[in-house]
């Protein structure tokens, strides 16, 4: 059977339009690099992804960890239903995310706060 990499390309693609997220975003949250998820969602490389890497991007996009696999082998993805618990070390991959993520909005807000602190808007 061969893999489907345009399959998992469109799913990551729709997915990531569903929940509003950049490439950049995935990347942190599934804590692979910017360039895979490029490759992945643009489908610029067929080639053979570590277990965790598809399992991660699939977690990160609110998925069962086996759904990018399914999809790659042309099955049908599992129900998030039927995802396991999240490990401890998942969970504060997640966490440790979400703190990223939090620190860059409180440095863009710092930013904005100081431009309209020095006044310097035209009327």
């Amino acid at each position: 059977m061969s893999e489907q990499w345009a399959a998992v390309a469109a799913a990551i693609d729709q997915r990531m339009v569903e929940l509003g997220i950049l490439q950049r975003d995935l990347a942190e949250r599934a804590h692979v690099s910017q360039a895979i998820v490029r490759e992945l969602q643009h489908n610029t490389a067929q080639r053979r992804r570590s277990a965790r890497t598809l399992e991660a991007l699939s977690t990160a996009l609110g998925w069962h960890p086996r759904h990018l696999h399914a999809i790659l082998s042309g099955e049908q993805p599992p129900a998030r239903s039927e995802a396991t618990p999240l490990a401890a070390d998942e969970i504060a991959g997640q966490l440790a995310a979400i703190q990223s993520r939090l620190r860059s909005i409180e440095d863009r807000l710092d930013e904005v706060h100081a431009y309209l602190a020095k006044g310097d808007i035209n009327e």
